[in-house]
């Protein structure tokens, strides 16, 4: 996906991350009746704020990053037909990292029989 789009000083858009359907014992959740999702993944950021000496307070998240957000925080936004949502980086309230295939073969010490 392509956006035209740059935020300012410390905002940043995130696409909301669907999951899937929820099926509950048989019943099919209608999307008017769903949460949405708190987890996105971050498409553009800013800049970073100004500190008072001039210089730019860099961002801690990156594009292609996957955040948790409160959620009532962020402001809707529509670009080219497509929903996403801008926020400040202080509403974030972490960076997701998923645990590779690799981390369940650590190694560590197993309890025996």
């Amino acid at each position: 996906m392509t956006i035209n789009i740059k935020p300012l000083h410390d905002r940043i858009i995130v696409k909301r991350i669907e999951e899937g359907e929820q099926v509950r014992g048989g019943i099919i959740i209608p999307d008017s009746a769903k949460e949405k999702p708190q987890e996105g993944e971050v498409i553009a950021v800013g800049e970073g704020k100004y500190r008072e000496d001039g210089s730019r307070q860099p961002l801690d998240v990156n594009v292609g990053d996957r955040v948790l957000f409160g959620k009532y925080s962020s402001s809707e936004i529509k670009i080219d037909g497509e929903e996403l949502l801008i926020m400040r980086e202080d509403e974030i309230l972490g960076i997701v990292r998923r645990a590779g295939a690799a981390a369940g073969s650590s190694g560590g010490k197993r309890r025996g029989k």
